[in-house]
């Protein structure tokens, strides 16, 4: 089986949802994982907004790409435009592809309500949702 990591700056919010996704959509295709440049620990909002979809990310961890330092990846995706360009070398069998989605936590911080901040979470979950379902096309 073919395998795919997400990879994000802190492996919080962004890699952790198109995990999430991966692992409902093309769990039959792929070994999915995710990872960050760095570890930020599991952002709340993140996980709240992907129980509304019926997907739990609650248990996921935090990691660091040191923590797959003997796996290699047939897919690694770049989720920020940090983690593409910081992104180290993989094996020449890697394909990366870079897809970076805004940063629900940066745009939170200008929200005037709750509400409002969960709504940047919610629309970069169905856009990562939309965009990973087409990964199937992979395999």
């Amino acid at each position: 089986m073919k395998s795919i990591l997400f990879l994000c700056t802190g492996n919080s919010c962004r890699s952790q949802m198109a995990h999430g996704f991966a692992n409902k959509i093309l769990a039959e295709q792929f070994d999915c994982y995710s990872a960050g440049v760095e570890s930020h620990g599991l952002n709340p909002s993140a996980v709240q907004v992907m129980q509304e979809v019926g997907i739990d990310i609650s248990t996921h961890e935090s990691n660091t790409l040191d923590q797959y330092h003997d796996k290699d990846f047939d897919y690694v995706v770049a989720v920020c435009e940090h983690a593409a360009n910081n992104c180290p070398t993989f094996t020449q069998e890697t394909q990366l592809i870079k897809r970076q989605f805004d940063d629900p936590p940066k745009l939170a911080k200008e929200a005037s309500s709750t509400e409002e901040a969960l709504n940047h979470y919610r629309r970069v979950r169905d856009e990562i949702h939309n965009w990973v379902s087409g990964l199937s096309r992979l395999n």
